[in-house]
């Protein structure tokens, strides 16, 4: 009994200490032949101070058959911001295909699927960019948009 007291504490005290801090960078989830993985990205820059972080080793793993889909679940800091979904196939060769590639800019779309062309290709790469719209001068007419983070899920066949 007083051992479970201590582990309610220790849970407890995390609660507190977990509020306390300030949130991370937006997770993207993704899933694909029965199983989910929810990445942090591997780039993130901040607009305001100009501060870029890097962490390769966020890139999501999933195995996957040929033919199976990925669906893409965002959350709404990303949803509302433009995005961009870029995945690489293989064919049944194993050549690489083409770049697909949608941009998302309607401001309240939580979600995308990307599904191989035909049923033996295989998605290797999914990519998901997030942007920002800047203007060096304060113009709207100069304004450009520049990517903010970038969260990659890498398929390995199964």
């Amino acid at each position: 009994m007083r051992r479970s007291r201590v582990v309610a504490v220790l849970a407890a005290g995390g609660f507190a200490v977990a509020g306390c801090s300030a949130p991370g960078p937006a997770e993207v989830t993704f899933y694909g032949d029965g199983h989910t993985i929810s990445v942090s990205p591997i780039t993130n820059c901040d607009i305001k101070t100009g501060i870029c972080s890097a962490d390769p080793r966020a890139a999501g793993k999933l195995k996957m058959r040929p033919g199976r889909s990925v669906q893409i679940s965002v959350p709404k800091a990303i949803a509302e911001t433009p995005w961009k979904v870029t995945v690489q196939y293989v064919n049944g060769k194993g050549e690489p295909q083409p770049l697909k590639e949608e941009i998302i800019t309607s401001g309240d779309r939580y979600a995308f699927t990307a599904t191989p062309p035909a049923k033996d290709d295989q998605i290797v790469v999914v990519e998901i960019a997030q942007a920002s719209v800047i203007s060096r001068t304060g113009d709207p007419n100069d304004a450009e948009p520049v990517t903010t983070a970038l969260w990659s899920l890498q398929v390995q066949p199964a």
